[in-house]
C-alpha cells in the first residue's frame, strides 16, 4: 500500500496549501484533487465505468450518488463526496446515502470531503447514528486515514476484509457499553453485587457494594490487524470517566474524531442489541415512582445527547415531561419528539425508535450525580427491596 500511503500524504499537503489559503474549492475540485486519487491508489480503474461508475443511478429515476465501485458490474461501496469543508455532521448527507445503499443491496458507504473520512455499514440493524464503522481526519493523522481506506481497496473488497473487522467491532461495541454501564454511577448496579456476592460467599455484600464504589476498572478490546501489518498504529484507547469510578475500552482500531465517535454512543435512546434482561419488578417501576422513592425530584431537568447536540426537558410531578413546551406521557414519547426536531418530520420508524429510560439523564436526587432514568430505576428498585 506504497502509492495508497503516497496518494492520502499528497492530498494531506495540498489541504495545507488551501488551509493556509483559506481557500474553498468547491466540490467537483474536491474530487479531482483529493478524493479520485485516493480511489485510483486503492487499484479502481477509474476509467473504467464498469468499477467506477460516477453519478451512479440504480434507477434511472433516482437521485446520483457520486462514486459507485463495482465488483462483476455489482456495486460493492458508494461514496458521498462534499465540497472540502462542508458540514458532514449534516444527518441527510449520511442518511440518503445508506438509505440509497440499503435500497440497493450496498452494504458499505464512505461520506468525505476530501479531507474526513466516514465509513458505514448500510446493513447494520441498528438506528443510522450506530452504522459508522470508522472516521479519520487528514489532520489528525495520515497513516490512520491510510489504514482505514485501505480497507477500501479492490482487493480488500472482493476479500470482504471489512467486514471481518466490523463484526468483531459490532459486538465489542455492545460489550463495552454494557460494561460501562455497570461500572458507570456512583451506585455500583444492583445484578453485579448480586453476581460478585454469590461468587465470593465470604464477604457481605455491603463489603462487596463499598469496594466496587472505589472500584478503578479497565476493559481492553484488543483490535484486530487491519491490512497493513507493515505500519500499523496505535489504537486509540477511549476513557469513560463516571463519578467515582473510571472505565476505559481500547477502541475498536482508530476513530480520532471524538465529536464523531461520541456520535456511536450518543443515540442511548435506541436499544441496543444484546441488552441484559430487565425483571419484571423493575418494568413495572415509572418515573412516578421514582420521585414517591426520592430519586427524582420534581422539576429537575432532564438531559440528553443526540446527534452531538444537548436536548433538555422537564421532569413534571405527575412523572410527564415538558419538552419544548409540549407535555409527553413517557420517556420514550419524548425522546422521539427529539429526534423528529433533529431529523424531520419525516423521520423513519426506525430512526425514531427509543428507549427513553436509556436516552435521557437526570440527577439522582440522592446523589448529586447525573446517571440515566435507567440507572435511577435500578436504583429506585433497591430502594424498594432493601
Amino acid at each position: 500500500m506504497i502509492e495508497l500511503h503516497d496518494a492520502v500524504k499528497q492530498c494531506a499537503d495540498l489541504l495545507e496549501r488551501h488551509r493556509r489559503r483559506a481557500q474553498r474549492i468547491g466540490e467537483q475540485n474536491t474530487k479531482a484533487g483529493l478524493i479520485e486519487p485516493v480511489i485510483g491508489a486503492l487499484g479502481w480503474d477509474l476509467f473504467d465505468p464498469d468499477e467506477v461508475h460516477r453519478e451512479y443511478r440504480r434507477r434511472g429515476t433516482d437521485n446520483p450518488v457520486d462514486y459507485a465501485l463495482l465488483l462483476l458490474r455489482t456495486p460493492r461501496l458508494f461514496i458521498e463526496a462534499k465540497g472540502l469543508g462542508e458540514n458532514l455532521d449534516d444527518p441527510r448527507w449520511a442518511n440518503q446515502t445508506i438509505a440509497y445503499a440499503a435500497v440497493a443491496g450496498v452494504e458499505w458507504v464512505a461520506l468525505t470531503d476530501g479531507s474526513e473520512w466516514r465509513v458505514y455499514n448500510a446493513h447494520a440493524p441498528v438506528p443510522v447514528e450506530q452504522k459508522l464503522f470508522r472516521a479519520v481526519r487528514l489532520e489528525d493523522d495520515v497513516e490512520a486515514v491510510v489504514e482505514l481506506l485501505s480497507l477500501l481497496s479492490k482487493d480488500n473488497m472482493r476479500d470482504n476484509r471489512i467486514e471481518e473487522l466490523w463484526k468483531g467491532f459490532f459486538v465489542d461495541r455492545q460489550v463495552h457499553a454494557e460494561l460501562v454501564e455497570l461500572f458507570a454511577g456512583g451506585e455500583p448496579a444492583v445484578d453485579l453485587v448480586a453476581l460478585l456476592d454469590r461468587r465470593l460467599s465470604k464477604l457481605t455484600r455491603e463489603d462487596i457494594r463499598s469496594s466496587l464504589v472505589r472500584a478503578r476498572a479497565t476493559f481492553d478490546f484488543p483490535a484486530a490487524a487491519t491490512p497493513l501489518a507493515s505500519r500499523p498504529a496505535p489504537a486509540a484507547s477511549v476513557p469513560l470517566k463516571a463519578q467515582r469510578q473510571e472505565s476505559s475500552i481500547e477502541a475498536p482500531r482508530v476513530v480520532p474524531v471524538a465529536e464523531v465517535q461520541s456520535r456511536l454512543s450518543s443515540s442511548a435512546g435506541n436499544r441496543r442489541p444484546g441488552k441484559p434482561r430487565v425483571s419484571p419488578e423493575e418494568r413495572r417501576l415509572h418515573l412516578p415512582d421514582m420521585i414517591d422513592v426520592g430519586r427524582l425530584r420534581p422539576g429537575c431537568t432532564l438531559v440528553a445527547s443526540y446527534f452531538g447536540k444537548q436536548h433538555q426537558a422537564e421532569l413534571l410531578a405527575d412523572g410527564t415531561i415538558r419538552y419544548r413546551g409540549q407535555v409527553y406521557n413517557s420517556p420514550s414519547g419524548a425522546g422521539e419528539a427529539v429526534k423528529i426536531v433533529v431529523h424531520g418530520p419525516s423521520v423513519s420508524a426506525t430512526t425514531k425508535a427509543t428507549d427513553g429510560l436509556d436516552f435521557w439523564h437526570a440527577e439522582d436526587a440522592r446523589t448529586g450525580k447525573m446517571v440515566s432514568l435507567k440507572e435511577i430505576r435500578r436504583r429506585a428498585l433497591a430502594d424498594l427491596s432493601a
